[in-house]
């Protein structure tokens, strides 16, 4: 099976881990969070600011990786509170009306764990996704 690794730059250095790695019509990304890539830092302390920075990584990575939001079959979310789990859902789900609307009706199975921390304290969320490529 063929494998293809796409590098994650963060402020113009390659990190140790992949931003995205496509095997197969498999398509695994990397934990995308609020960190901007052309500074390295956190771009907000509120969660839907970041949600939306998350997402918007994750629509590019996709892109580039050869499919889209769409094909999304899987998320495991990152959420630093889980307090935040309603508002985190909301945006989500404005997120996908507004870049992948089949995804209302058709949504990827989809896991939410607080962990202890996340690699940095001004982190509030963090997604990991598998999506397709289709045929």
């Amino acid at each position: 099976m063929k494998k293809k690794t796409y590098p994650l730059i963060i402020a113009g250095k390659k990190q140790q881990f992949a931003r995205a790695v496509v095997v197969g019509d498999l398509v695994f990304l990397s934990g995308c969070s609020g960190r901007l890539e052309e500074t390295g830092e956190v771009g907000s302390n509120n969660l839907p600011d970041q949600m939306r920075t998350a997402m918007d990584k994750i629509r590019t990575a996709l892109t580039e990786a050869g499919t889209s939001m769409e094909n999304i079959i899987k998320t495991t979310i990152y959420l630093k509170n889980m307090a935040d789990y309603h508002l985190m859902r909301q945006i989500e789900r404005e997120y996908w009306q507004k870049y992948a609307p089949r995804l209302l009706e058709e949504p990827p199975a989809s896991t939410t764990v607080q962990p202890v921390s996340l690699s940095s304290p001004e982190k509030l969320v963090e997604i990991d996704v598998i999506a397709i490529i289709p045929k």
